[in-house]
This record gives structure tokens, C-alpha cells and sequence, in this order.
């Protein structure tokens, strides 16, 4: 993908359900044009990738499938700096290697797995608000947001990845779990920041800027 002079941003339709209010969201927020996309084919014609938060594991990985060799290339390049890709909720899990929610692989992009939700004294599914602790004091994504910032949740299943050092900020829900990732132009949220509110936005126009 190219990087452009204005963010012209893809989000992949997996066949689920929210996506016009995140492309809402990625318009409020500074996006010039937003596209649903069904495949990779002219990915690099966007300053940007959005792999949005709803849907399942398995069905998810059927429909990457495909074209999965185009985006693995779009990963690698933005891993590398290249133009951005951002992994909400389902998104970001689909970037590590397995998942307990299925049987198929993953992208393999980051090293780890997805693991579901477990405790005696939570709620499964969580969805609610919940606290952002910042662990990268450097992270693009979260330059503005403020420790223990409110971040909305939706999800049953937390990532695990092997190199922490992906993680830029945690919650704690049972147990500490990774709420954003970021390595080079690769972002992922756990959270939802289309639904996330003024914090959110401060997110969705972080990650824009780094579309340019």
C-alpha cells in the first residue's frame, strides 16, 4: 500500500455487522474517503487498512483466505513502516497464530495466541467500560490519552502474545490483558474505539495522521 497525501482508508467486511458505524467514526474523525472492501485486490490504492471488531474466528480466516498472501504482504510492509493497518477486537486477534475460538490458523503476524476470557468472578462476555493502563510512553496510537482512560470493551476472548513488548497498553479484567498492540504501522485494539467516545476519537485520529 501507498501512502497518500489524504487517509483513504479500506475496512475488510469479514461479513459481519458494524461496519458503517465505524466507517462513520474513521469520517468524523479526519478520513477523506472510506471504503468497505470484500477483497485486497487494490489494497495499495488506500493510505490505510482497517480490520474491524466483529464477527467470529474461523469465518473470518475463510474470507481472508483467498487473498490471504496479499495481505500478509500488507502487514509485513506495515510492521515495517509502511502504510498502516488497524486490528479492532476480532482484527486483532486474527493477526496472532490461533485461536481457542476456532481451529483454524491465524495471520502469524505477531507471535502468540487468543485465548478465551476466564475467571470466577466475571462476566463472559465482557462488554462494558474499563481502564487503559499506558505501558508505551512512545505509542503513536495513544498520543494524547491519559492513564487509566475509559475504553469500551465487547469480547469474550484476550490475546497472549509471546514478545510483550508489542504491548503499548493493558486493562485488567480478571487478570492483566493486552488492550492495544502496536509494532511500526501495525496497530490493534481490544477495545472498540468507534464506540469508545472522546477517547476513541483521540485513537481513530492518531491512527489517520499515521495514514498520511
Amino acid at each position: 500500500m501507498t501512502k497518500l497525501k489524504t487517509p483513504s482508508i479500506a475496512i475488510f467486511d469479514y461479513g459481519a455487522g458494524n461496519l458503517f458505524s465505524l466507517k462513520a467514526a474513521l469520517q468524523r474523525n479526519g478520513a477523506r474517503r472510506v471504503s468497505i472492501v470484500k477483497d485486497f485486490n487494490g489494497i495499495r490504492n488506500f493510505g490505510g487498512l482497517v480490520l474491524p471488531g466483529v464477527g467470529n474466528f474461523d469465518p473470518a480466516v475463510r474470507s481472508i483466505e483467498p487473498q490471504k498472501d496479499l495481505l500478509l504482504k500488507a502487514i509485513e510492509d506495515a510492521a515495517d513502516g509502511g502504510a498502516p493497518i488497524l486490528g479492532i477486537c476480532l482484527g486483532m486477534e486474527l493477526l496472532f497464530e490461533k485461536s481457542e475460538e476456532g481451529v483454524l490458523d491465524g495471520l502469524k503476524a505477531l507471535a502468540g495466541q487468543v485465548v478465551m476470557l476466564t475467571g470466577t468472578r466475571i462476566k463472559i462476555p465482557h462488554m462494558g467500560w474499563n481502564n487503559l493502563h499506558l505501558i508505551k510512553k512512545s505509542s503513536r496510537l495513544l498520543y494524547g490519552v491519559k492513564d487509566s482512560s475509559w475504553a469500551y470493551f465487547v469480547h469474550s476472548y484476550r490475546t497472549k502474545p509471546k514478545d510483550n513488548s508489542v504491548v503499548a497498553a493493558s486493562f485488567r479484567y480478571g487478570t492483566k490483558i493486552p488492550a492495544v498492540i502496536e509494532r511500526g504501522n501495525l496497530f490493534g485494539t481490544q477495545f472498540h474505539p468507534e464506540k469508545s467516545g472522546f477517547i476513541g476519537a483521540i485513537l481513530i485520529k492518531n491512527f489517520l495522521k499515521t495514514c498520511y
